[in-house]
């Protein structure tokens, strides 16, 4: 017997059979629990996804496959199904992204971080914004994904963790813990970012940024403002007008294309494949700066590995800030580390 070697005919013969008998005698006469993430998505039903691909043997293979010969994730039945045509989503919603606390941390706050019901207007409007953010591809949403139950159940596990909350903390995850630090510690910027992600998600501005799809985004960069508002913060770092007319003013001025942190000059260390090449920051945060006009002055040129270190965690230092780093390092005799210019002085406006 092929494992996997099953029809899309041989899954809609178990489908009916399945609706037939329905799901727990279904499941109670071939041996399957229900599934505990992965589920078929199909005539607008929900599908125990193990059990139907492993049923699904018998109509071309003689006899259907137990519940120990088989996985139910990726691999195996997931693999198996989405191969056939069909679409297979998750049985409890993913973890909550930065993004997505931000504007939940937001509303406790606003509340005297005390968590909200799940029949209050702002736990309402704050599923909509999460359905608006979409920050899992659709096949991870289950269809209570981010409704006003599990919008409000995480208010209540955020206000939990609050230093001030008496009782004993709620389900939460570390994530949970460090979005209440940052709110905390640095309370005018993160309602900023939380502002911004609403007004970019209500007026359509601000594109979703689902977690399998945003390929500038890892582990080694830490955006305290989250994933939709970095991928900005990004995209105007990467505007090739801005950056050409900050180089011209650079030169303009007698300046070098050399790192304003660190003093590393690409001309001079990969010659003419190098020549005109640098990085350009964008010295203030989306979150902090908001939205609006970018001046020459509110940009850094910077070499590539000290634009990764500025954006590796947060809060992000500035480029002045990393420069003095490299300097006491360079004091401490740290061998290779070249020498770190002061940028010519700005005239941009």
């Amino acid at each position: 017997m092929g494992k996997g070697a099953i029809s899309r005919d041989d899954i809609l013969k178990t489908l009916k059979e399945y609706d037939d008998r329905g799901p727990e005698a279904f499941l109670a006469r071939y041996g399957f629990k229900p599934a505990r993430k992965f589920l078929i998505l199909h005539d607008g039903k929900e599908y125990d996804s193990k059990a139907v691909a492993g049923v699904a043997h018998k109509h071309s293979q003689g006899r259907p496959l137990t519940w120990d010969e088989l996985s139910g994730g990726v691999g195996h039945a997931v693999d198996w199904l989405k191969r056939e045509g069909f679409q297979v989503g998750v049985s409890r919603s993913p973890k909550w992204t930065r993004d997505e606390l931000i504007l939940a941390c937001d509303v406790v706050a606003e509340n005297g971080w005390r968590g909200l019901s799940s029949s209050d207007p702002r736990i309402a409007e704050l599923s909509d914004l999460l359905q608006l953010l979409a920050a899992y591809p659709p096949e991870q949403r289950a269809a209570e994904y981010r409704n006003r139950n599990g919008a409000a159940l995480k208010t209540a596990n955020i206000a939990s963790f609050h230093p001030n909350y008496e009782g004993s903390p709620t389900n939460g995850g570390q994530l949970d813990r460090e979005v209440l630090r940052d709110f905390l510690v640095r309370p005018a910027e993160m309602a900023r970012a939380a502002e911004l992600l609403r007004e970019g998600l209500r007026s359509g501005d601000l594109q979703p940024v689902a977690q399998s799809e945003d390929e500038g985004f890892d582990d080694d960069v830490s955006a305290p403002e989250g994933r939709a508002l970095y991928r900005r913060h990004r995209t105007r770092e990467r505007n090739k007008g801005l950056r050409k007319k900050k180089i011209e003013s650079v030169l303009k001025r007698g300046g070098t294309l050399s790192c304003e942190a660190c003093g590393f000059d690409f001309a001079k260390v990969y010659g003419k494949r190098g020549e005109g090449y640098i990085e350009c920051h964008h010295v203030v945060p989306l979150h902090v700066a908001g939205e609006g006009t970018t001046r020459l002055a509110d940009l850094a040129l910077i070499c590539s590995n000290c634009h990764r270190m500025i954006h590796r965690s947060a809060p992000w230092p500035t480029p002045v800030e990393l420069r003095l780093l490299v300097q006491e390092q360079a004091s401490r005799g740290e061998p290779g580390l070249p020498g770190p210019r002061t940028p010519v002085e700005s005239a941009d406006a």
